[in-house]
């Protein structure tokens, strides 16, 4: 590639997107189009609903990946991050001395000038934190444009071109193209940046935990002397990291020396309230929209950057109670039979461990446990041992086989099989299953009135959370064979 290429010209009036069917890939084409611009794009998966969504926005769709996509030589071409060297639209931009740019690139240039960024990154919770944010700014009446992993309820959409002065960003530490393979987070300048955590994860491009870390302390020293950093307080490796960075620091938790804290949790409905306490002022009661003590972390942490913005954090209640939520995040999809299921896109050990630890307590009866290993890292077993403790708090844990595990190398592959035996060891009920049909007659047979079954998966999933809600609504509970 050539790197004079890699830049946008200043003056652009058509762009193409290549792998315009990822979450962040499609939100940007429509808001590329909502800006003015003649948007086309191309992807080897160009299957609903984004196909449907991407054509009903007036986006041109081409499936696959060709030269040919390319022959109107558009100003702009936006190279996803699926997008490999050889790739046929990708030799050819080079080879026609077509202006190209990566994703976090174009969304500087396009969707964030003239606004402060608020960059949410971290290994766990950088969906939920910024779509609380997002929703706290819009409920304020602060208009805020943002770009985030997961659709928010309350919009019905992962993004949205606002009006107002700040823009709300996750921060993805995965690489950002081939020709460029550091962090996404690294293109963004932000005023406010949050630090959840830091874990070994995305097996496929990290080598371990010290890489992981390398990529966060590459972020820290790029941060703005006149900028905040909001930490959480209770991870050391966020504690190694962060002295690299000239920010100002707010850390946030339950330490005592922490700016905002907080207090006397306890549950109530689907979340939790607690105690605000900011630079040990004690501010009130407040309300965590989400289940589990991780959901009350996020919750603090998008307050944080609220108030470090020298917002009057007394009214964001209001805007917290009114949080809808994520879809794919503890969402309840439906209940049939007294049986409640629930999606969540957990998928990393630690996730997983938080998410049963946060839904156990609103399950009436049994928490049955569903989860298919799916992402690169999940299908490594790097992670074998830490999953067999994750699951320690459900009553019963049901294990797909993984779908995609050709993917990995045979010598880095998990065991699914040894998982179970894993589990089983540890006093669990756990059991392995092939197929996606089978462990829906498997939950409607054995399920009870009052069960929660929690599904956790990053896919699709072959839609189990609608087909086992429909198969549930028709078996007669009165010929199910209880597990004992």
């Amino acid at each position: 590639m050539d790197p004079a290429n890699n830049q946008i010209p200043a003056t652009v009036k058509s762009i193409h997107l290549t792998a315009v069917c990822g979450t962040a890939m499609g939100a940007l084409a429509v808001m590329l189009k909502a800006l003015g611009y003649r948007v086309t794009g191309s992807d080897q998966n160009t299957y609903p609903p984004m196909s449907t969504f991407l054509a009903e926005k007036g986006i041109t769709l081409s499936r696959g990946f060709d030269a040919a996509h390319l022959a109107h030589h558009p100003d702009l071409v936006i190279v996803g991050n699926a997008i490999t060297r050889d790739n046929p639209e990708a030799v050819y931009l080079n080879q026609a001395g077509l202006n190209y740019c990566s994703m976090p690139q174009a969304v500087n240039h396009f969707i964030t000038r003239d606004t402060k960024v608020l960059l949410v990154t971290g290994t766990h919770g950088k969906t939920t934190t910024a779509s609380m944010l997002a929703w706290v700014l819009y409920h304020l009446g602060f208009d805020p444009s943002f770009l985030i992993g997961g659709i928010l309820k309350n919009f019905n959409s992962n993004f949205r071109l606002g009006g107002g002065p700040y823009t709300v960003l996750e921060g993805d530490e995965y690489d950002t193209a081939f020709f460029d393979k550091g962090p996404k987070f690294l293109h963004y300048d932000a005023a406010v940046t949050i630090l959840t955590g830091i874990e070994f994860d995305h097996a496929d491009i990290y080598r371990d935990l010290a890489h992981v870390k390398s990529a966060f302390e590459q972020k820290m020293a790029r941060l703005a002397s006149d900028s905040t950093l909001i930490a959480f307080d209770a991870d050391a490796n966020v504690d190694a990291v962060i002295p690299k960075n000239r920010a100002n620091i707010e850390r946030y938790g339950q330490k005592s020396a922490s700016f905002w804290q907080s207090r006397n949790e306890t549950i109530k409905g689907y979340g939790m309230q607690f105690d605000l306490v900011q630079d040990d002022r004690s501010v009130g009661r407040f309300f965590a929209p989400l289940p589990g003590r991780h959901n009350l972390d996020n919750t603090l942490a998008a307050i944080a950057a609220v108030g470090s913005l020298g917002i009057d954090i007394c009214r964001i209640n209001p805007a917290l109670t009114s949080f809808k939520g994520i879809k794919r995040r503890q969402e309840i999809r439906g209940v049939a039979a007294g049986i409640t299921v629930v999606d969540d896109f957990a998928h990393h050990p630690t996730a997983v461990t938080a998410t049963i630890t946060a839904i156990k307590p609103h399950a009436p009866n049994r928490l049955l446990t569903v989860f298919e290993p799916r992402t690169h890292s999940s299908m490594r077993k790097v992670f074998q041992e830490a999953y067999a403790r994750a699951f320690d708090m459900a009553d019963l844990v049901l294990i797909r086989k993984p779908s995609a595990l050709e993917k990995v190398p045979p010598d880095e592959r998990m065991s699914a099989e040894m998982l179970v035996a894993q589990l089983n060891q540890r006093g669990g009920a756990a059991f392995y299953f092939e197929t996606t049909e089978a462990i829906i007659t498997f939950v409607a047979r054995e399920s009870r009135e009052g069960d929660l079954v929690l599904i956790m998966s990053n896919g699709g999933f072959d839609n189990i959370h609608q087909r086992l809600i429909e198969t549930l609504g028709k078996t007669d509970k009165t010929n199910r064979q209880n597990f004992k």
